[in-house]
């Protein structure tokens, strides 16, 4: 997997396109990045956890640095950890988010979850605190999240309300898993970008995992998923020109190009500058920053607050599926990597797909957040579609023949998204029998159930 390759100099155009492109790698060396977030709270009350603090946020990332962290700073302030590859980032409402090293395996990919599940729990036992994965918070509001001081999320804070009536709380109330794949060249690409991003409203439904919305069920099985139907348009969706004829990395950059920026940082601080164009800065700069011009840095920084189902940089993006247990955070980057590293897999899902008409991704990405796999596609449940996907992506796992130690191959860790789509009952759908049965129409007792 690339690493970004930035500098300090003025760009045009083909800079960009070029730097998208620098993420091609051969087969033989690709690599998956596994990422996942999770709601640090109290034990003992199940509140949301602030930054400072003996017991908060600050205490417990300065806590993980026993286990080989080192710092990452913004000006004197610690917003993050790094060790090696991998690193600790600090979401809005205080998420926890472990961005993964790039790895050959799912092997290494669980171990390296299950060492940092162990990890924080160890510290997070000694100040009291808990990890819960789900997709959206179960009870608390967004006054009840606290605010993470990093600059840029004091940027987006300010602009997500002009632009959507949900963008708050994807901020500071929802937690996701994702995978991040390699492409050996523009043609591998565009039918991995293709293929993905149709697909992605099937694994939102495998994944739905948050139907409840302060202490009640949402009317959703995928309350995150939903919420990014009302962030922001400019920057978030199901990216229709991808699946234009000749589609590449200059479509993809103008693109970037159009999506309003948030910021630029500049002397170790943010500069807000949302809602204008990063073309403009680029090729007329602003009236109140005389002479600046963007660098390759500031694309790539810009270039992560474009928020569709698939994002390109220079690597792949899958970012459809609510956060959850161990089991299914082994399960996301499996399943992608099945379908998308295995060149007959990738073939037979993206026939899956090929025909379905283009207004009918937006539909199904919003169908999914209330019926689950009980949505349809064409003459096909939603159900249907994704016992052929863990099947295809199955059968690309075995042909990796990437073994553990005790002869077993990476498909294993698929078996929880196989039990879902054969039972057409979703994580969220038994969820809420809890809620309706054993729970008696409580929901506190997640924070117990359902914690690390």
């Amino acid at each position: 997997m690339a690493d970004s390759k930035v500098d300090d100099r003025p760009l045009d155009f083909s800079d960009i396109v070029g730097w998208l492109q620098a993420g091609e790698t051969p087969p033989a060396d690709w690599r998956v990045g596994a990422e996942h977030e999770k709601f640090v709270f109290r034990t003992a009350d199940h509140a949301a956890v602030p930054y400072l603090g003996e017991t908060g946020i600050l205490a417990l990332m300065e806590g993980l640095k026993a286990f080989g962290w080192s710092g990452v700073f913004e000006g004197e302030t610690l917003i993050g950890l790094e060790r090696g590859r991998a690193n600790v980032s600090l979401e809005p409402g205080g998420q926890f988010e472990l961005s993964g090293a790039p790895l050959a395996d799912m092997h290494e990919i669980a171990a390296e979850t299950a060492g940092h599940l162990d990890e924080v729990r160890a510290v997070g036992e000694r100040l009291g605190l808990g990890f819960l994965g789900l997709g959206f918070t179960p009870e608390w509001t967004r006054e009840q999240v606290p605010v993470m001081p990093k600059g840029r999320y004091r940027i987006m804070r300010a602009y997500m309300p002009k632009v959507g009536g949900l963008g708050l709380d994807m901020m500071f109330r929802t937690c996701t898993v994702q995978a991040n794949l390699d492409f050996a060249n523009e043609d591998d690409m565009r039918l991995k970008f293709r293929t993905s991003l149709a697909l992605q409203p099937v694994v939102t439904a495998l994944f739905a995992n948050s139907p409840f919305v302060e202490g009640r069920p949402s009317g959703f099985l995928t309350a995150r998923a939903n919420v990014w139907t009302d962030t922001d348009p400019d920057r978030t969706g199901m990216l229709g020109f991808v699946f234009d004829k000749g589609f590449g990395y200059e479509a993809y950059a103008n693109y970037l190009l159009d999506v309003p920026m948030y910021f630029a940082k500049r002397n170790g601080a943010y500069v807000d500058l949302s809602g204008r164009s990063f073309r403009q800065f680029m090729t007329q700069g602003f009236d109140d920053l005389p002479g600046d011009r963007p660098n390759l840095k500031d694309f790539a920084d810009h270039a992560t607050t474009a928020f569709p189902e698939v994002r390109l940089k220079q690597y792949l993006e899958m970012r459809g599926a609510d956060a959850g247990p161990q089991p299914m955070l082994d399960a996301l980057p499996s399943l992608w990597t099945g379908l998308l590293y295995d060149s007959a897999a990738l073939a037979a899902a993206w026939d899956l797909c090929r025909d379905w008409p283009l207004e009918s991704h937006e539909r199904l990405r919003a169908d999914v957040t209330r019926l689950g796999l009980k949505a349809s596609i064409g003459s096909r449940t939603v159900q249907d579609v994704a016992r052929d996907l863990v099947a295809i992506a199955a059968g690309g796992l075995r042909r990796r023949a990437r073994l553990d130690a005790s002869g077993a191959d990476e498909s294993r860790y698929l078996q929880p998204l196989a039990e879902i789509a054969e039972s057409g009952q979703t994580r969220a759908d038994r969820l809420l029998d809890r809620f309706h049965g054993v729970w008696g129409g409580r929901v506190d007792p997640v924070w117990r159930e359902l914690a690390f």
